[in-house]
Parts: structure tokens; C-alpha cells; sequence
């Protein structure tokens, strides 16, 4: 609307000028009114039958581009960005879409199906929904945690508790391999 109403005075102001300077000049000095050709004149003007020359039309007027807002954080913090989702580096695209493999998988759907050592520690075999199976280490991202520790027997998984209503954010999920025997009595 602003920008309109910028364009509508630019547009009327030279008419305007035109108009007053012509009032300013007495009756004999005051040049005719410029016919509007149906052709536009050359960029210098022309001469025409009479020998006078006719005014070189006015430049058109180009629209004013809006400008772009850039923010310039310096050490603050952008408000732009969400404080829910901060931190949470998940990497899904617009649609919804998960990463492939263990980094796209939530700590309920996977299920521990073995535990092997290595001379670096201990490593967890996992199978995801996908029906295929992985090896993680302790450090691993998922998509909702991160693998904290394995020994020989357990997985400990950090899961990140997305209720806004509750004061934990993080909760530990055990995963056995074995059950005891004493568990299945």
C-alpha cells in the first residue's frame, strides 16, 4: 500500500512541476502542452515539420524492490530460531522424513540382538524396523538418544523426553540381552 501510494507521487510529480512552472510563466513565455506521439520520439528528441523540437519522453519510473532483513546475531540469540527444537540436531526434510539406518530409528524400534568385544570395547548388534541389522558403539546417535554405554550383557540408551509438562528431559533405556532365568520363573 505504501509503496502504491510512493509510485502514484513519483508518477504525479513531474506533471505537477510541469504544471505550476507553466502557471509561474506569463502567457506569452508558456509553452504549448507536448502532444503525445504515437511513436516516441528518439532518446535525443526530433526535429519536427515545423522545426521545433519536441521534449524527449520522460524515463519510466522502475517499481522500488522491497529490501531484505538480514539479522545480525553478534552473540545474541536469534529469535527466529525455536527454543523447543534447539539443540536437537535430527536431520529430517520438510516431508518428514527419517535418516536411513540407526540414526532414523527410536530406541523402541530397536531390539539388542547380540553384543560382540572388540579390542576398542564393546559393540551392540541391533536390529531396526528395516529387518536389517546394525553395529553401534557407545556414542552413537539415534534419533531420539544416544547410546551412553554397552557392556556384556546390557545397552544403555539416553532417550530425550519430548513432553513439555514433565521436569525431566532424559530418561535411560535398558536394553537386556539375555533374560535370566530367575525373570522367567
Amino acid at each position: 500500500m505504501r509503496i502504491a501510494a510512493v509510485l502514484l507521487l513519483v508518477l504525479l510529480m513531474p506533471q505537477s512541476v510541469s504544471a505550476q512552472a507553466a502557471a509561474d510563466k506569463p502567457a506569452s513565455q508558456a509553452a504549448p502542452a507536448p502532444q503525445t506521439p504515437a511513436t516516441p520520439p528518439p532518446a535525443g528528441g526530433s526535429a519536427g515539420a515545423s522545426g521545433t523540437q519536441t521534449p524527449p519522453a520522460a524515463a519510466p519510473v522502475e517499481p522500488l524492490e522491497p529490501q531484505g532483513y538480514t539479522y545480525n546475531p553478534e552473540g545474541r540469540r536469534d529469535p527466529f530460531v525455536s527454543l523447543v527444537r534447539r539443540g536437537t540436531e535430527v536431520a529430517a526434510s520438510s516431508s518428514g522424513e527419517r535418516p536411513s539406518g540407526i540414526p532414523g530409528m527410536t530406541a523402541a524400534e530397536v531390539v539388542l540382538k547380540g553384543i560382540v568385544k572388540t579390542p576398542q570395547g564393546w559393540m551392540a548388534m541391533l536390529q531396526g524396523t528395516d529387518a536389517k541389522t546394525y553395529l553401534v558403539r557407545a556414542g552413537d546417535r539415534m534419533l531420539d538418544g544416544t547410546i551412553r554405554t554397552i557392556t556384556a550383557d546390557t545397552m544403555v540408551i539416553v532417550q530425550k523426553v519430548n513432553d513439555p509438562l514433565s521436569l525431566q528431559t532424559t530418561r535411560e533405556v535398558r536394553k537386556v540381552l539375555r533374560e535370566t532365568e530367575e525373570a522367567n520363573k
